[in-house]
């Protein structure tokens, strides 16, 4: 691979010859349209034309995944993967525009009958503009005070609804309980029921009183999403007050306002990725979170949500454990960050986890098997890490559960839930 190109994999389906669609893909995305044009010479498509690396076939299908392709001649639609790479020269280091370069128009051309980005292997000069995470795993394990192990949170609930006053007091008990870290709901950031500057004067007073007390900070994660000069005054709101991470809905506010967020920020930003099934639920279409976390990595996100094993949403278990290993894959040697496992946890899907991912760092999240179990929130915590002990030790869950009583309430309570 040459370092002055992005390489860029795709899953494509067409119901002309693949290696015409991958030229399709080429032209449309550089310097081609769908007349030939006299600036387009041979100097500047030798300079500036994206270029197709490979094809590789993968069979047919019947029928087109997408409506508004062109018929097909043969009545086949060709499924196949191609590499495109396309040159730093034609745009730079600019991150929003390299999306548009390599996604654009693709999903309209009538060429296409299906088109889901894969992967991208960003061009060396990208590495020089992007600082990518600034805290990562091993700078959220130490503003945490979780050196090892799962850093174990939760999610205010209700979503919306609460005072700040009431949001403090659910932060008291959750701290009183040993957790970790807190997160607001990705529903309330500004919220006029619950302004961001009063949230986090009533929730900091706690936390600050509690780390004072006890010498355990907990991190609570405060959404900022909002515009982007507001979002960076929420931002100092959050720090000058003493807190330890700022969230942001990625899809909300963009890859500019992420990277602005990152560049000015003084503490980790813990990305949420709602939104996400309206690029990933169909098979033939979007993009898979390979391509997805690396542009929210290079724009500087420390933390980010990858769903869970045996979810309540409709992503299957494979999906989630490839998404906790591409978090952890090194980019050019670095830019690590932490995977959020988070949505229907509790402390059941711990040895599952554990045994596919391979791995304890990442955030594991739980509301409802926290708050609802049967001993109380600081039992619940308890039991997440009891059921994480037995997963990283290889003990069977309910044997475990036979000498804690937490872990058993837990089983009694959740158990047949799934």
């Amino acid at each position: 691979m040459r370092p002055d190109r992005t390489y860029v994999t795709y899953l494509v389906e067409t119901p002309i010859l693949l290696e015409d669609a991958a030229e399709a893909i080429a032209g449309e995305q550089s310097t081609g349209t769908f007349v030939a044009v006299p600036g387009e010479t041979e100097d500047v498509r030798a300079r500036f034309r994206a270029r197709v690396e490979s094809v590789t076939p993968l069979g047919d299908s019947p029928t087109p995944s997408l409506s508004g392709a062109r018929p097909s001649a043969d009545g086949a639609h060709r499924r196949g993967e191609v590499v495109v790479s396309y040159p730093v020269a034609s745009m730079g280091t600019n991150l929003p525009t390299l999306v548009s370069t390599v996604a654009g128009n693709l999903y309209e051309l009538r060429e296409l009958s299906g088109l889901r980005l894969l992967d991208i292997e960003f061009a060396d000069d990208f590495r020089e503009a992007y600082a990518g995470p600034a805290y990562g795993v091993e700078g959220t394990r130490e503003g945490a005070g979780v050196p090892d192990g799962p850093i174990v949170g939760t999610i205010v609930k209700p979503s919306v609804g609460l005072s700040p006053e009431q949001t403090a007091d659910l932060t008291r008990e959750l701290a009183q309980a040993g957790i970790d870290f807190i997160k607001d709901d990705e529903l309330q950031a500004n919220g006029p029921h619950s302004l961001l500057r009063d949230r986090v004067a009533a929730v900091m007073e706690v936390i600050n009183d509690h780390a004072d007390r006890t010498g355990k900070r907990v991190m609570y994660a405060f959404n900022v999403t909002d515009d982007i000069e507001a979002m960076l005054r929420h931002h100092d709101v959050v720090c000058d007050a003493g807190g330890s991470c700022a969230m942001v809905s990625l899809n909300s506010v963009g890859l500019a306002g992420v990277t602005a967020l990152a560049r000015h920020a003084r503490v980790p930003v813990h990305a949420h990725r709602n939104g996400w099934g309206m690029y990933t639920r169909h098979p033939l279409l979007g993009m898979d979170f390979r391509f997805y976390q690396k542009l929210w990595r290079l724009a500087g996100v420390d933390h980010i949500h990858v769903n869970a094993l045996d979810n309540k949403f409709c992503e299957p278990n494979d999906s989630v454990v490839e998404s906790i290993r591409a978090c952890l894959t090194p980019m050019w040697g670095g830019y690590g960050v932490m995977p959020v496992v988070s949505s229907g946890q509790w402390g059941g899907q711990a040895p599952e986890t554990y045994k596919r991912a391979a791995t304890t760092d990442l955030m594991y999240l739980a509301g409802g098997g926290i708050m609802a179990h049967p001993g109380g929130p600081a039992a619940g915590v308890v039991a997440i890490r009891q059921a994480w002990d037995a997963a990283v030790s290889d003990v069977d869950l309910h044997e475990h559960a036979r000498t804690h009583p937490e872990l058993r309430q837990s089983i009694e309570k959740f158990g047949g839930t799934r």
